[in-house]
């Protein structure tokens, strides 16, 4: 039995870390988060840059860098890429700009990589809300802005990435992007309208899809190169937020390997439910894509669902399926009575590791 998720009460009840209310809350976040973006040390340097390289990961910090790598992707002349792991490439010199990120500033393995980057000619950056993270920037003076934390990092996607746009913006890598960001902003606001939980589910995109989804594996396709970082985005957020497993890959790469599994025996494929992101500036012949692959599963699959963003700028776009993924993983967790917040099994796993360092 499912719960009713025009059922406030219930749904308040549910939701310990009143996690829908900080999504309605985006717009107010990411007009704060851009005002932050401004505040960036005055003395940061574009001289001899050749490469940019950020350390992050998790559901905010990673997800944030992909996604300002898609929006980038056409923009930016020199590479960008994310580094998630305990250990540092050995292309790193004193022409890379290493970009550290851990929203709660205690992230095992990115501290371990930002020593190693210490021993490196990098020029170092930080963004932070504070911890251990903090410390060391402090003392290694290193220039660090900080921002809000007490919230999922994986909510404070606002606050993460608006920073880091701002950075570029602020080194002369990017053109000035308010105009864009203003129109995210505006899109936001006219979202959670539509998404929030006073909207009856029959007028509810998010609501209905959550409904669609519910008892199935989510699976995501995007598209290459703007909306895969999107797709990853939603199925961290069925993991993180919905408690599930979920897939995602991008067309046209799709269609070229996973693609056969679709010939996998029905009473396989019925377990599945698919969701293509269209987007404005995607290609025709990735749109035929999406057309051929929705014709092929109509037959094979749980669901398959195409939903497309909405606003004139790709930031804005980019944002308005971002939200509209969010706001699923958050009523797919509740339609189930299960809270969308803690994460205990990630909770579980730092206190495993902190029990084995200690008997080391």
């Amino acid at each position: 039995m499912y719960v009713d998720l025009d059922d406030l009460h219930t749904l308040s009840k549910l939701d310990s870390g009143q996690a829908l209310q900080e999504t309605i809350n985006y717009p107010h976040q990411f007009r704060e988060a851009w005002e932050l973006a401004g505040r960036w040390p005055e003395n940061l340097s574009r001289d001899e840059i050749r490469q940019i390289m950020f350390l992050g990961t998790g559901g905010g910090s990673a997800a944030s860098v992909d996604l300002l790598a898609s929006y980038l992707f056409d923009e930016i002349k020199i590479p960008l890429f994310l580094n998630r792991g305990y250990t540092i490439p050995a292309s790193i010199d004193n022409r890379t700009l290493v970009v550290v990120v851990s929203h709660s500033g205690k992230t095992e393995e990115i501290l371990n990589a930002y020593h190693q980057v210490c021993t490196t000619e990098a020029q170092i950056i930080v963004l932070t809300s504070g911890g251990k993270l903090l410390s060391l920037a402090r003392e290694n003076k290193h220039p660090y802005l900080l921002i809000p934390g007490g919230m999922m990092p994986r909510i404070a996607v606002g606050y993460i990435f608006l920073p880091l746009l701002g950075l570029l913006q602020r080194l002369g890598f990017v053109g000035d992007k308010s105009a864009e960001v203003k129109e995210t902003i505006n899109i936001l606001s006219e979202l959670s309208g539509q998404y929030g939980p006073i909207v009856p589910a029959k007028d509810n995109l998010a609501k209905s899809m959550a409904y669609e989804m519910a008892g199935y594996v989510p699976v995501v396709y995007g598209s290459l190169p703007l909306t895969i970082a999107v797709a990853s985005r939603w199925k961290n957020q069925f993991a993180e937020n919905s408690k599930l497993l979920a897939m995602y890959n991008a067309l046209p790469a799709l269609h070229h390997d996973e693609v056969a599994g679709w010939d996998a025996p029905q009473s396989y494929l019925r377990h599945f439910y698919f969701t293509f992101l269209q987007d404005a500036e995607d290609r025709l012949e990735t749109t035929r894509r999406i057309e051929i692959s929705q014709e092929l599963l109509a037959s094979r699959a749980a669901g398959v669902r195409k939903v497309a963003s909405v606003g004139k700028s790709r930031l804005a776009r980019l944002f308005s399926l971002v939200y509209l993924g969010d706001f699923i993983s958050l009523y797919l967790a509740l339609i189930r009575g299960v809270d969308p917040t803690p994460v205990e099994i990630i909770d579980n796993i730092k206190y495993l590791l902190t029990l084995e360092s200690r008997t080391e």
